[in-house]
């Protein structure tokens, strides 16, 4: 037989191609269009720098993947709904003057990888190459002018996003040229989602001295250019948004057609914007730069290693995993509210949104984050007197909801986390559920009604909602009060954690609001939105959801609404009519969990099936693969869980085992530790568990303990394109 070996010199050359890594799989662009509200541009994990571009038009983010961009900013959040927040110090390059005249560009070869962004915009002749990438504090952009005498950089330091009138705006800005290299200044804002003040300071460098250089202000119908050094101060934009006030530096690119800047970020002060930028991005090699982004990515997304699932499944998890390290912001060093030698974030933008996914996945997969996020809060606490619910630019607020920082910590505390002193998180907690708040739409509870009647009136605004999770808010306290050794206090926590039964009405088997006096609210129907959701979720009874979707919020008792809705197959049933009826929304956090709570009823091959559909035709790859509004991560956390076949509860010291859609996953623990997921036979028709085994025990329960995931180990499942009775006949999910 002749044989098949490959001639020696073909042998030593020959190369097999390496898989591609998942920062090669990460897309950047995911959920940037069709309502996810994600922007593309550069940044490192949980970086206060966001370089990205902003467009004519686009949500609250300032970016769309259809309209002109208008320049490059330095600061945006990431998947946010309701009013915007940052787009700060803009730089627009432009030809001739353009970048005065807020002209928007068109664009082409849009790419973007973790840690960088590039794109050429403008008209044919005249198009310019922008390349972006960041540091924690930092932003660096390259730009390639055509052969030019008229190559100009343009800084907006009033400017906001969103671009329109119903997002933040300049109340005041100063700024200074030093030299035909260096920038600085400073402008303070007020508006947009949580609309307390902030200032922000930058310090600027160019890579080559300027021709000409100098400051600019604007009003409605002139514009004013001051050359040379020198400060200017103005730019108060609360009676037009026409007054503007900023920066540029003019080049002559006949010859070396690229201009680059490196600018630094800072709530503290122009010169700690300097020492940051000459921290982080030291010399001018632009590629360097982007190459130390992408190792921050590397070690961000390799936490998590999938194999098998089809080339996009593989593509959409690491995109939602990149995209769940983006927020909170780790502004360490940046604290200029109060001093403080604690770890500090900012923009949770809201904990209402991830306490439920977001925050439990950090636990697992960067506990060393969570810690810090942790510390942070508790940090907060010391020294506002409350914990946040939202939090943006130094300032709490707006509470969504319950005060959902409890849930936060309590999770850290029943999982062991460790790290920061739980005591000191139990009393903070404890002020949340003791003391009524004087302004709870932006930190703590309104409690007068709550502990009176045992649920919030209709009276209050968003009552059946805030009902709902100011009973959950207690429970979580409950559990780290009883871990923590308070029996008294875990017992009165545990017995407020049941108001939500007080909005039970047995007729309609939902949550239904109450008037003081104990009346119901009258011409209810648990299927209608009510009042007209679209318009009114601040005044309704139940904030961006129905009082279907409602109903299922009890993670803490499931059990009670078991009893409630007809033994096992009643609730089996109950659940159905949400998911059959067109009820349930992926796109929103209220009712996350219930794919997953058929597990308590002994049916965890409903929870495999209406997981795999919602994976299946509510996520995809590309611009607009998210359901709904990120929201700093939680819908793609979301995604990471239930595609991995893990789920948690929070505050609660477990997780639900769903239906992974690869074939196996390997989980990168603190300590060297890995707990692996292996699906045996997965596929999209074999979704269904036939059995189990963890660490070669069998396995008759859908659901961990928190300590089995934590010491590592192997869970191999077994699954099938049947359904079966596995789980059924096992015991619940401890509460």
């Amino acid at each position: 037989m002749r044989s098949l070996a490959l001639p020696l010199f073909l042998a030593a050359t020959a190369t097999v191609a390496a898989p591609p890594s998942p920062t090669d799989l990460a897309d950047p662009f995911f959920g940037s269009d069709g309502g996810g509200n994600t922007v593309p541009g550069a940044g490192v994990p949980f970086g206060f720098a966001s370089v990205s571009p902003d467009t004519t038009h686009g949500a609250t983010s300032g970016y769309d993947g259809h309209s002109l961009i208008v320049g490059f900013s330095q600061t945006h959040v990431s998947g946010t709904g309701g009013g915007g927040k940052y787009g700060n110090f803009r730089i627009t390059p432009a030809l001739g003057g353009d970048g005065f005249v807020n002209q928007g560009y068109p664009r082409a070869d849009e790419k973007a990888s973790p840690g960088f962004y590039s794109v050429v915009i403008g008209r044919p002749g005249k198009q310019i190459k922008a390349e972006l990438t960041a540091g924690r504090l930092t932003g660096f952009e390259r730009f390639t002018f055509p052969a030019s005498g008229d190559a100009e950089l343009v800084l907006d330091a009033t400017a906001a996003v969103p671009l329109g009138g119903g997002g933040p705006r300049a109340t005041a800005a100063r700024v200074e040229v030093e030299d035909a290299r260096h920038f600085s200044g400073s402008a303070s804002f007020v508006g947009g989602w949580n609309p307390a003040p902030y200032t922000l300071y930058f310090a600027a460098i160019l890579s080559r001295p300027a021709a000409h250089i100098g400051r600019w202000s604007a009003g409605q119908g002139w514009l004013r250019r001051e050359a040379g050094p020198g400060v200017s101060a103005g730019g108060d934009q609360r009676p037009s948004l026409a007054n503007r006030l900023g920066l540029y530096a003019a080049f002559d690119t006949s010859a070396d057609r690229a201009v680059s800047v490196k600018i630094g970020l800072s709530f503290v002060s122009v010169e700690q914007a300097r020492r940051s930028l000459e921290r982080e991005q030291p010399g001018w090699d632009f590629d360097a730069a982007a190459a130390r982004a992408r190792a921050a990515w590397d070690a961000a997304l390799g936490r998590i290693e999938v194999e098998g699932g089809s080339a996009a499944d593989r593509a959409l998890f690491y995109s939602a995993l990149y995209r769940s390290e983006t927020m909170p912001h780790d502004l360490g060093g940046e604290n200029v509210w109060w001093h403080s030698a604690e770890p500090h974030y900012e923009d949770f933008y809201t904990l209402w949104d991830t306490f439920r996914t977001l925050h439990p996945l950090l636990t697992l997969i960067a506990p060393e984050r969570q810690r810090d996020v942790v510390r942070s809060l508790i940090d907060t606490y010391e020294h506002v007197g409350w914990l946040p619910d939202g939090r943006v630019a130094g300032a709490n607020g707006m509470t969504q909801g319950g005060s959902n920082a409890d849930v936060v910590l309590a999770d850290a505390i029943v999982k062991d986390l460790g790290g920061f002193d739980r005591e000191a998180a139990l009393k903070a907690m404890l002020k949340d559920g003791e003391v009524e708040s004087p302004d709870p739409q932006a930190e703590g509870r309104e409690l007068g009604d709550y502990l009176k009647l045992g649920y919030m009136s209709l009276s209050a605004t968003r009552s059946a909602s805030r009902t709902l999770e100011y009973a959950f808010d207690d429970y979580a306290i409950a559990m780290a009060a009883r871990k923590l050794g308070h029996a008294d206090i875990a017992a009165r926590y545990l017995a407020r954690s049941r108001n939500w039964q007080n909005l039970w009405d047995a007729e309609s088997r939902c949550i239904r609001p109450r008037y003081a006096s104990g009346a119901w609210l009258e011409n209810f129907d648990c299927d209608r939105e009510y009042p007209d959701q679209t318009s009114l979720w601040w005044g309704a009874p139940y904030y961006e959801g129905s009082a279907r979707q409602y109903s299922t919020f009890v993670p803490h008792d499931v059990a009670g609404l078991i009893a409630r809705t007809g033994g096992r197959d009643g609730f089996v049933a109950w659940l159905d009519k949400l998911f059959d009826g067109g009820g349930y929304n992926p796109g929103n956090e209220p009712d996350m969990l219930a794919p997953y709570l058929y597990i308590h009823a002994g049916r965890p091959d409903r929870t495999a099936l209406r997981v795999r559909d919602i994976l299946a035709h509510f996520y995809r790859t590309g611009r607009t693969g998210l359901p709904g509004n990120d929201d700093a991560g939680a819908l793609s956390s979301w995604y990471i869980w239930s595609a991995v076949g893990l789920f948690p509860s929070p505050a609660q010291s477990f997780y639900y085992i769903g239906s992974p859609i690869f074939a196996r996953t390997t989980i990168r623990l603190e300590g060297g530790r890995s707990f692996v997921i292996e699906a045996q036979g997965a596929s999209p028709d074999a979704l269904y568990i036939a059995g189990a085994t963890l660490n070669g025990r069998p396995l008759d329960c859908a659901w961990l303990k928190q300590e089995e995931v934590a010491a590592g180990g192997v869970l191999r499942l077994e699954m099938s394109s049947r359904p079966t009775d596995w789980g059924r006949n096992a015991p619940a999910p401890p509460q």
